[in-house]
């Protein structure tokens, strides 16, 4: 009986070393990931080798990223041609801007449009939200005032107050014979207790649900957005998921989060990539009716772009986006983000921007909500002390803000972090906006925040305790992974 054991052990300890060998060939040859991140998983199933055989079926496998690919590209194709037109007027430096701040910085929004189509719109009026009181109390109004449809993207809805009186709001729309729609992330929203039956009395009273990436056991490729459209007229994008603890009702306190809500040309941008990840999502395709895309036109003069990234993009719009403004950058930078884990490309910019001489600052939470992230978020912002990047921890409860703004005249506010989650491997969607008046409150709420946080300065983070050192240490050594 003991030889049969140790036969049965030795056996296993082969298969999960084949095992190990096999992803990491596929991890090399096949899926052309990044050195880091590759390096990074080959130590993982080496060293931890059943630890790593789990995690790689989690979080590792690029099979879905490529059919995410397949299944977009005819999506794609039909968006090219509207896009051609400006592209070129932009190139040959035809087009005249309506406001100072677009035409400062017509490179980046020549970029944006050339790298994610990101069609400029000039005619917007933006409204700021930093408190999810204020920012639900306007979308319930916009709810309550819809005539014709009611379009709703987000990660999470969770089954709390908050997500159920969402939930009766729409299915009193649908009752009235509105076209609603609820589009929501399994695993987001299954974490929060959204199963389908949560849902019931919205799809009882007509309104459609649709579950993106139903696969709860990955990840990776979530739709992380957080988008909502109202008769085609007003939009809402930003940081804000639904549920009581974007209140501050949960466990972290007080919530500050950023939100933006868009009346103008945008909203047709909202609109268009909501019915693209539904199309995805449910396999109904939302013809172009006027009543999805009314006019007329807006009445303001914040210039927008509506950018999109995430596995269905070859590169990393948003983060190429961030960079450009960064770069652009000659008096400050101010950035606000929960999760803060770089590559070197976006390391380098905010160093060089701080070396040249701007004022930039970074402000993260001063509890974590996701430990591992959290450690790893305090170990890169504090690499970049040396160079004079000022970082701040908010303490006044959670900052789950993702934002930035240059110079008080540009920026952008959505759903990406500034981590490689964001960057790589969930769909997000940002609004960059150029404008003085926006860039301007927007650096004023910033500059707010200051006196309810605490400055990490070196020698603060050089007296940190051994445990925490080690912590970041382990939180470091895998961040790549993805």
């Amino acid at each position: 009986m003991p030889g049969l054991i140790g036969m049965d052990w030795s056996f296993v300890a082969g298969v999960i070393y084949l095992l190990n060998t096999l992803f990491a060939i596929v991890v090399i040859f096949f899926e052309r990931r990044n050195p880091t991140a590759t390096l990074a998983w080959l130590m993982v199933l080496f060293f931890l080798p059943l630890i790593g055989f789990v995690l790689y079926l989690f979080l590792g496998q690029n099979y879905t990223r490529q059919r995410l690919f397949t299944l977009k590209a005819k999506d794609d194709a039909a968006l090219r041609a509207i896009f051609e037109e400006q592209h070129r007027r932009l190139l040959e430096s035809q087009h005249r801007f309506s406001n100072p701040e677009a035409e400062q910085y017509r490179d980046v929004i020549l970029a944006l449009l050339r790298s994610n189509r990101a069609f400029l719109t000039e005619d917007n009026r933006v409204e700021i939200y930093t408190d999810g009181n204020k920012k639900f109390e306007a979308l319930f109004a916009a709810i309550r005032d819809a005539r014709h449809h009611i379009h709703l993207e987000y990660f999470i809805v969770n089954n709390d107050e908050l997500g159920r009186e969402v939930v009766h709001a729409l299915a009193a729309k649908a009752a009235e014979g509105l076209e609603v729609r609820l589009l929501f992330d399994a695993l987001g929203t299954r974490a929060g207790g959204g199963s389908r039956a949560a849902f019931r009395e919205l799809t009882d009273a007509g309104g459609r649900i649709g579950v993106f990436f139903p696969s709860v056991y990955r990840v990776n490729y979530r739709n992380h957005r957080k988008i909502a459209v109202i008769d085609g007229r007003i939009g809402f994008i930003g940081g804000f998921n639904i549920g009581d603890e974007y209140l501050g009702r949960g466990p972290l306190g007080y919530w500050r989060d950023t939100a933006v809500k868009i009346t103008g040309q945008a909203v047709k941008l909202l609109q268009l990539r909501f019915f693209l990840d539904w199309h995805f999502a449910v396999g109904e395709y939302l013809r172009a009716d006027p009543a999805y895309f009314p006019g007329p036109d807006g009445d303001g003069t914040t210039a927008v772009q509506i950018v999109s990234g995430g596995p269905d993009t070859r590169r990393s719009p948003i983060k190429e986006g961030y960079i450009k403004l960064i770069n652009a950058a000659r008096e400050s930078v101010y950035l606000q983000t929960p999760y803060f884990i770089p590559d070197d490309s976006i390391s380098d910019a905010l160093r060089l921007a701080a070396l040249s001489g701007a004022d930039v600052r970074l402000m993260i939470p001063s509890k974590p909500d996701h430990p591992f992230v959290y450690w790893a978020t305090l170990s890169f912002a504090a690499d970049l002390l040396d160079a004079g990047v000022r970082v701040y921890t908010y303490d006044n409860g959670f900052i789950h803000a993702k934002t930035i703004v240059v110079d008080g005249r540009v920026g952008s506010v959505g759903s990406a972090n500034w981590d490689v989650r964001s960057f790589r491997l969930n769909f997000e969607a940002n609004a960059f906006f150029y404008d003085a008046a926006v860039g301007a409150e927007l650096k004023q709420r910033f500059l707010e925040d200051l006196a309810l946080s605490t400055e990490l300065t070196a020698e603060r983070y050089a007296r940190r305790s051994r445990r925490i050192r080690f912590k970041e240490s382990i939180s470091r050594l895998f961040s790549p992974l993805g």
